[in-house]
């Protein structure tokens, strides 16, 4: 019954974002079938909690895959704000509330990974940037070592690399409304899960898969997120 529940609020999402966003889906490297197989998906660049606009460029199966066998970590801050944390809960089949600390929530999300058919979806960031392009403490926007912990636990399929334009032109964190009938831009790329683990460890040296991994990723954000035609400001 969950599942249905949450592939209507997501459906629902979707029709909503594509009436009153113009997103742009543009492949980075198109594979055949890029939605087939898929079970790691992180969004780079994280800017909004509007994020979940992304959904208009997505076709409906990757919904139902999110419904029925997705896996989301969600910052127990997020959960816990009034509205927007309420429908957090209900974006995947499994939502885990987790803190920014190695401990037990951590765990339960990697128990909850072993689906053969599951979609672990995370923002490796995890802090929001804010339009200094820094985050709420004034750091910059790190990868964090988790995502390596996910692709070392799931044992093939694929990986879904998304690279979000920004969204602070249709939400800033902490405005309490968006802007309508903004464009948004995301990058996509897909790559084989193993064959990705191979080319870390390849490039890794003396330095740990964590570490290669976060390196990695850093370097596509910074590529391909900044993208011409599609600023923060539009």
């Amino acid at each position: 019954m969950r599942s249905y529940v949450v592939f209507l609020l997501l459906y629902t999402i979707k029709v909503v974002a594509r009436l009153l966003w113009r997103v742009q889906l543009e492949w980075v490297q198109r594979n055949e079938d890029p939605w087939a197989n898929l079970r790691v998906l992180v969004l780079l660049n994280h800017t909004s909690l509007y994020e979940p606009v992304f959904l208009a460029a997505v076709p409906n199966r990757f919904l139902w895959q999110l419904a029925a066998h997705g896996v989301v970590p969600i910052a127990d801050k997020t959960i816990a704000r009034p509205i927007v944390g309420y429908l957090f809960k209900f974006i995947a089949r499994h939502v885990v509330p987790i803190t920014r600390e190695r401990d037990a929530t951590w765990s339960e999300l990697l128990s909850n990974i072993h689906d053969p058919k599951g979609l672990v979806l995370i923002v490796p960031e995890g802090r929001m940037k804010r339009t200094s392009g820094l985050d709420r403490h004034g750091n910059p926007l790190v990868i964090r070592g988790g995502i390596a912990d996910v692709l070392q636990a799931v044992p093939d399929g694929r990986l879904f690399i998304a690279y979000s334009g920004g969204l602070h032109h249709v939400q800033v964190p902490g405005e309490r409304f968006p802007r309508f009938f903004k464009r948004a831009w995301l990058g996509a790329e897909v790559v084989d899960i193993p064959s990705y683990r191979e080319e870390i460890r390849a490039t890794m040296g003396s330095g740990s898969f964590k570490g290669a991994v976060i390196s990695d990723l850093t370097r596509r954000r910074d590529t391909h997120c900044d993208r011409e035609g599609y600023p923060d400001s539009v």
